[in-house]
């Protein structure tokens, strides 16, 4: 097996633009790739483009007549309300299906690159588009990269593949596109659905009649900060991927869930992500054999915190990670300020140390977050064949 990385990018990924004002800004993948490239994160890595997905290809996951709406709406500029298509979430614009299905082709290469063992891991920041559904574009996502990646390495021979999303926003493309499906096990840990989009992932969620406990799902209440957002991480997603014993791992970095984001309400920092971001390379490591696919998702904070959480995410990837004391390299700051006419941070971190207490030193019913550990634990844990109080 090679020990390169793969990351994903051409400039042409940067063509996924839903104009100016939309959230979902391709700024934030050219300032981490910028930020990346400055900190050394490259020079070992093979960066791969890719060029738009077939339509075959798309109907693996996606409907035929969904994928010929969007191309109606790339040509035409015709809006479909009905799939999702011309809303304020999802605005057409020129070249929509061209952008989304080259996202949709660099997911899927990076996973049989891994797969093959052609890459230790692989990286694809533009990825993550985890709410697209098979017939409709949903919360920024036009086609689900993810669902078709994982459909590519189950039709490769894989026999069991994990997928982890930690964006503030329950994964639910990805979770309706496996719903039924025992080969595929989909964790989200994620802001509860009661006061955020899509208002999906609630703890007894668990999959669908044939796979019962595919699918497991941690919904934190508000104001959730690191000490809870980590200790739930490891109060679940360990333990059902252990149990799981996939042959791959994929994950989902949406760095949404940090408490400068303006779409959400959680309270993480960089420096939880990053302690996140290590401990799921280190169960690639300990479970399948080091193959593991990183996606990126949502994210802002385009200056503040994307490119920071994704660049210490391609770190860690590349076997290089970043001290958190790291100061952000001037060059990096100085393209911010005379582009965007904003000062940039100035270090690798946010100038915090997270903690967090074990599962294991007991749970407090008094507790909003241990609550909701509680319920998750409760509900998906026992399909599972795991022990809700102990494992």
């Amino acid at each position: 097996m090679t020990q390169r990385l793969r990351v994903v990018w051409t400039p042409e990924m940067l063509r996924y633009d839903f104009g100016r004002g939309h959230p979902m800004a391709p700024d934030r993948l050219d300032l981490t790739i910028r930020l990346a490239r400055e900190l050394g994160l490259l020079a070992d890595a093979d960066l791969v483009g890719a060029a738009p997905a077939s339509d075959a290809l798309l109907a693996t996951v996606h409907e035929p007549a969904y994928v010929a709406a969007v191309r109606r709406a790339e040509t035409e500029g015709v809006a479909d309300p009905a799939r999702g298509l011309g809303t304020d979430d999802d605005p057409v614009f020129p070249g929509m299906h061209e952008a989304s299905a080259r996202v949709v082709q660099g997911t899927v290469d990076a996973a049989l690159a891994v797969v093959a063992g052609d890459a230790v891991h692989a990286v694809n920041v533009a990825g993550g588009l985890h709410h697209a559904m098979p017939g409709a574009a949903s919360g920024f996502c036009v086609y689900n990269d993810a669902a078709v990646g994982i459909r590519a390495m189950l039709d490769a021979g894989v026999e069991r593949v994990a997928y982890v999303d930690v964006d503030a926003h329950h994964g639910d493309g990805v979770q309706a596109a496996f719903w039924d499906e025992p080969r595929v096990l989909t964790v989200s840990l994620h802001e509860s659905g009661r006061g955020l989009f899509p208002g999906t992932g609630h703890p007894d969620e668990t999959g669908g009649r044939h796979a019962d406990g595919s699918a497991v799902n941690v919904a934190l209440p508000a104001g959730t900060g690191d000490a809870g957002w980590l200790r739930a991480f490891d109060a679940v997603v360990p333990a059902v991927v252990e149990e799981f014993a996939p042959q791959v791992l994929v994950t989902q970095h949406g760095c949404d869930a940090h408490r400068l984001d303006p779409l959400t309400h959680l309270r993480v920092s960089v420096d939880a992500m990053r302690l996140a971001s290590e401990r799921l390379h280190e169960l690639a490591h300990e479970l399948t054999g080091g193959r593991w696919l990183a996606l990126g998702g949502g994210g802002y904070a385009i200056v503040e915190v994307v490119p920071r959480a994704w660049a210490h995410l391609i770190g860690i990837a590349a076997h290089r990670p970043v001290d958190p004391d790291t100061e952000v390299p001037l060059a990096w700051r100085e393209h911010v300020l005379e582009t965007y006419g904003r000062t940039g941070p100035t270090t690798m971190s946010d100038g915090v140390t997270p903690a967090f207490r074990t599962w294991r030193s007991g749970f407090d019913p008094s507790d909003e977050v241990d609550r909701a550990i509680r319920a998750t634990r409760a509900a998906a844990f026992p399909a599972l064949g795991l022990d809700v109080e102990h494992d």
